[in-house]
């Protein structure tokens, strides 16, 4: 929640609640700036500091020409809906999954963990670190793994409009020290990456988070810029594509279309719907046609492969090896798989999917 909204001066409820969201991100917030993101009086943001008092949060404010306000950790929880066991649940799953850049935890999330870490009093800290520390995934994401310290200092910087400085290793390994006005978090499932105005080189730049190391956030607040594409994702995608060589593939699957994108990343599309219980996805690729040929597996129902030629041999030769593997014959004589393109959703996920190349 940012910017002004209309109705914050009569609606009460609604405006402290989007005064505790921006006090919630680990930074000092002056009063002027919080009137202007409010829309309301100083004296009335005031009073609103002295209702989130009453109600238990801890805001801590400073002296000086314009003042300013902090949520800070206090001695107890403050009145969320949550207990101490819930809190540190969500915190440990939110660390796991950003540390792995896990398909569906964005930045969002990110940000909700900044938040939660900022006001969890020391103890529960000294809970979720220890039981992290403890912890083994038996598996990991197939990118890198990234300190949770990192995304949410990162996210802190972005919601909070302050410049960053970290420093950079690029794909040839060239150390650089960075300063950027970091715009916002993406992530593609695989990898995190910050897209952010770089003011050395005085344009914008994509960074992957697993090769950005000791962010520090400057206190220097920015205006943010206009972004060539006005979305950050989309300005990645194109990013990406622009610096490797992509391929256009086709890919019909014996499930509705629905099901079929929540298992593949948005940056694919939509599948288009055939009808009720079939779709097809029409959509291009900077990855490998290994990696490609087990993501789309991974969508759990039957699939053909229609295009391009060189995914349609990956498949074949995967399906083959997978065959053999279980001891039957590549012909699908043993363990092969029953049901065509319309046997749905559910006949496409019983034991023995079916995957056709070309």
């Amino acid at each position: 929640m940012c910017g002004t909204l209309g109705n914050m001066t009569t609606d009460t409820p609604a405006r402290l609640l989007q005064l505790l969201s921006l006090l919630q991100t680990p930074r000092e917030w002056p009063g002027g700036e919080l009137s202007e993101r409010l829309g309301v009086s100083r004296r009335t943001v005031r009073r609103d500091i002295d209702r989130l008092r009453e109600l238990g949060y801890p805001v801590q404010a400073t002296k000086g020409a314009d003042g300013g306000y902090r949520l800070v950790a206090g001695k107890a929880m403050p009145p969320l809906v949550l207990d101490d066991e819930e809190a540190v649940a969500i915190a440990v799953g939110l660390r796991a999954g950003a540390g792995h850049a896990v398909e569906g935890v964005d930045e969002a999330s990110v940000r909700a963990l900044a938040k939660l870490e900022q006001v969890l009093p020391s103890r529960l800290r000294h809970r979720v670190s220890t039981l992290q520390a403890a912890t083994t995934p038996l598996t990991s994401g197939d990118g890198a793994s990234i300190a949770p310290e990192t995304l949410t200092v990162i996210a802190a910087s972005v919601t909070g409009r302050e410049r960053l400085r970290f420093a950079y290793r690029s794909g040839d390994d060239t150390p650089s020290q960075r300063l950027a006005e970091p715009y916002r978090l993406v992530s593609t499932g695989r990898r995190w990456y910050l897209v952010a105005y770089d003011l050395d080189r005085d344009d914008w730049r994509t960074f992957r988070v697993d090769r950005i190391a000791e962010p520090f956030a400057t206190g220097v607040r920015f205006t943010p810029r206009e972004l060539p594409t006005g979305n950050a994702a989309e300005y990645l995608r194109q990013s990406m594509y622009g610096r490797q060589e992509t391929y256009d593939f086709e890919v019909a699957f014996a499930a509705p279309a629905a099901f079929v994108a929540a298992r593949l990343p948005k940056w694919f599309g939509a599948p288009e719907p055939i009808d009720e219980r079939n779709c097809l996805l029409r959509s291009s690729a900077g990855d490998s046609v290994e990696w490609l040929a087990v993501r789309l597996a991974m969508v759990d129902c039957e699939f053909t492969v229609r295009r391009p030629a060189e995914l349609v041999e990956c498949v074949r030769e995967w399906g083959g090896r997978l065959t053999r593997a279980a001891g039957g014959s590549e012909d699908g004589s043993e363990g092969g798989t029953g049901g065509g393109a319309g046997d749905g959703a559910e006949g496409g996920r019983r034991e023995g999917r079916g995957v056709r190349a070309g």
